[in-house]
């Protein structure tokens, strides 16, 4: 039986105790996200909690004042850093939280936002147009679901024109490391299945051949030089590109969300989309893009 004074340990040193746990274990990037949201919510939230006081109906109740500013994904994300923590308690201090009582928020399953057709066309009109070497960036999202920081730390070396291919290997982030203090890294990606192949669609191909010419193999792509452009400058750019497409702002991400919707339009199949968007596995694209329309459905349906 462990003794009381273990049980009166305060939520602040045993977020610091876990994050020393697992800061050999884990990425320097997923590191830095954990630490980021233990200081930003959980210690100001839970910091004087003793192990003792920690219950679910709590927890469930925090929950719920989060669903008032915090996007669902940003909470579940802290919810999830939190109940690891407590799981490292469980074992360690033979404490039982009743973790499977709480209560995560379910999204509401809504459609993602993807630019139209009309938008999307004049997008790429400006860019093919267009001599600015950082917009390409945009572009290779658009024909290949590239995510921000994995075009970031894309080097002309990753672009195999002869088998017309793109290798994602790298990723871009700014990681917090204190109060008023952060970094860029280039880190692997996202997870395992990031590190991917992606065959190069025609238009991107000529693109990109054009461009290449002018820089070396390790220069990044969209700077033209050995020096990376981080993904919150390279906003700036897409923001403006946006504007002068006079195109109404959506999130960068949203390139990879009609990249993806394109190709399920045209009839990629789900194993094949997710190897190239780089999920970790199938079920992640199916909950993302597989939702036929009414149309869909009333062209088949049209055939019994």
């Amino acid at each position: 039986m462990k003794c009381l004074n273990e049980k009166e340990k305060k939520f602040n040193v045993l977020c610091d105790e876990w994050l020393s746990y697992k800061r050999m274990r884990i990425k320097e990037s997923t590191y830095s996200n954990y630490k980021f949201k233990i200081v930003k919510y959980l210690k100001k939230d839970f910091g004087e909690y003793t192990l003792k006081k920690f219950n679910n109906i709590d927890i469930n109740r925090y929950i719920e004042d989060l669903q008032e500013t915090l996007s669902d994904k940003t909470i579940k994300d802290i919810i999830t850093v939190l109940k690891s923590i407590l799981k490292y308690c469980e074992r360690k201090y033979d404490i039982d939280f009743k973790l499977d009582l709480i209560s995560l928020p379910t999204s509401g399953g809504s459609e993602v936002e993807i630019f139209n057709e009309k938008e999307r066309k004049k997008i790429e009109n400006y860019i093919l147009n267009s001599n600015d070497l950082k917009e390409i960036g945009v572009l290779i999202s658009m024909y290949s679901g590239l995510r921000i920081g994995e075009i970031c730390a894309l080097r002309w070396a990753d672009i195999d024109f002869d088998a017309k291919k793109i290798r994602v290997i790298h990723t871009v982030q700014r990681i917090y490391l204190s109060k008023n203090n952060s970094k860029i890294i280039i880190t692997s990606p996202k997870t395992k299945k990031s590190v991917r192949e992606i065959p190069m669609a025609k238009i991107l191909y000529k693109k990109l051949r054009e461009f290449s010419k002018k820089y070396s193999k390790n220069d990044f792509v969209i700077s033209g030089k050995d020096k990376v452009i981080e993904p919150l400058s390279y906003r700036y750019t897409y923001k403006k590109m946006l504007n002068n497409c006079n195109i109404q702002y959506k999130k960068f991400h949203c390139l990879r969300h009609t990249f993806a919707t394109r190709c399920v339009r045209v009839g990629m199949d789900v194993k094949s989309l997710s190897e190239v968007l780089g999920h970790s596995n199938v079920s992640v694209t199916l909950g993302i893009y597989v939702h036929s329309s009414y149309e869909i459905k009333k062209k088949f349906i049209d055939k019994l």
